[in-house]
């Protein structure tokens, strides 16, 4: 089952969400996040990123840091730049980027379900950033920004959104980046008792996003057992998969080990890769992917393709047999001679870092299918770091959960 919960959520007020709502604080660096609020200061940037409203050059992990977060966090409250709704509710949010349309639900999630794996994972969190996130909760004494869920799809909680979709939103806005996004509230009690009883007959949900969100909220809740208030829940948009969309998550590596191009590709080739010159940058099915090297884009097609779920991924074969004994990168979550490039930036992003001298090769992945992201997840197994990119991005400070 899927236990979940209506909320009464802080957001921004209608007329106010287009300044308020926010990227996500681990999508921007601290000079993209020092711009974000130079420009508009009432975003929500100031408190899911307090290093753009501190000096240059602080401790981001300090305990000013949090403090400063909690301060912005009360500010905005005073200004009105957020409010609570009255009643426990349930949320449906819309986003919408050129062609591809996403409604999900938001609700409150069981931490006892995500630590009993009914909330189902497929990435390794680092404990660095889990403490990031838990302070960050303690501070705020809230969850400012949604984990993103997928679950299979399930015809009678895709009808309850749908018709909930139907009525009048909250608020419709269109950010900077071309992105619509809608949210609209549930409140009525015959509705909330329908949406909570067809989650119940879901076996499970997937994080597809948010996976230090999420890890955060269980510690937080572990660590203030016996305390009031409502840690035991975590704040989540839940989409069916069919809905989503992921974009490929692509490699740079900063040298070639010590191989000239031509016999980087002979190895590759020995690698088990059939490999030939192409035109064409982006690679167009699985099993397949393309590297740009020395001014020249090839297209890698495997020539055999594994049965387990994870190493037959497209990036687990890339690493399996390029990058980790050809390019030397043993551990891509740690080694900093690799950089990962979000399919949003394009393949072009790759051929700029390429010939611009600071990278010696690059990697254009097939995308990750969400099928495979759930095999792996149902298997209880990890993707390797940065396989899957989803677009859009849920907007933090959208419908926010506070556990004191």
């Amino acid at each position: 089952m899927s236990k979940i919960s209506p909320f009464r959520a802080w957001h921004a007020p209608p007329d106010l969400a287009p300044l308020v709502i926010a990227p996500p604080y681990d999508v921007m660096s601290e000079a993209e996040a020092r711009e974000i609020v130079r420009q508009n200061p009432s975003s929500f940037v100031r408190v899911s990123r307090p290093d753009a409203v501190m000096p240059e050059g602080s401790d981001t992990h300090a305990p000013e840091a949090y403090a400063t977060a909690r301060r912005e966090y009360e500010g905005m409250k005073a200004k009105g730049l957020i409010v609570q709704d009255p009643v426990d509710s349930y949320y449906l949010y819309g986003q919408k980027m050129g062609s591809q349309y996403q409604v999900g639900l938001v609700a409150c999630f069981s931490t006892e379900e995500y630590d009993q794996n009914l909330v189902k994972k497929h990435e390794f969190t680092r404990p660095d950033k889990e403490r990031d996130r838990v302070n960050h909760i303690d501070a705020t004494n809230g969850q400012t920004g949604m984990v993103f869920l997928a679950y299979r799809d399930d015809v009678d909680l895709k009808e309850l959104i749908a018709v909930g979709s139907t009525t009048d939103p909250l608020f419709h806005v269109t950010t900077e980046d071309g992105v619509e996004h809608t949210l609209w509230r549930i409140d009525h009690p015959v509705a909330v008792a329908a949406i909570t009883a067809a989650a119940a007959r879901l076996p499970a949900v997937y994080v597809a996003d948010g996976h230090h969100r999420s890890a955060a909220a269980s510690i937080v809740h572990r660590e203030r057992a016996g305390q009031p208030g409502r840690h035991g829940w975590f704040v989540a948009c839940l989409f069916p998969a069919s809905s989503l969309n992921i974009l490929a998550y692509n490699r740079a590596v900063k040298d070639l080990n010590g191989h000239a191009p031509e016999a980087l590709v002979s190895a590759v080739r020995d690698a088990g890769y059939h490999c030939n010159p192409t035109s064409e940058p982006v690679p167009s099915r699985a099993g397949t992917c393309t590297m740009y090297l020395a001014g020249q884009w090839w297209l890698l097609t495997a020539r055999d393709v594994p049965a387990d779920p994870v190493a037959r991924l497209d990036v687990s074969m890339l690493q399996d047999r390029v990058l980790a004994p050809l390019l030397n990168i043993d551990n891509p979550r740690t080694n900093k001679r690799i950089d990962f490039v979000g399919g949003i930036r394009g393949w072009t992003e790759l051929v700029k870092l390429v010939d611009q001298g600071s990278h010696a090769v690059a990697f254009h992945m097939f995308p990750t299918q969400m099928d495979q992201l759930l095999d792996v997840a149902d298997a209880n197994c990890v993707m390797p770091p940065k396989s899957t990119w989803f677009e859009p991005k849920l907007r933090d400070a959208v419908a926010m959960h506070e556990i004191g």
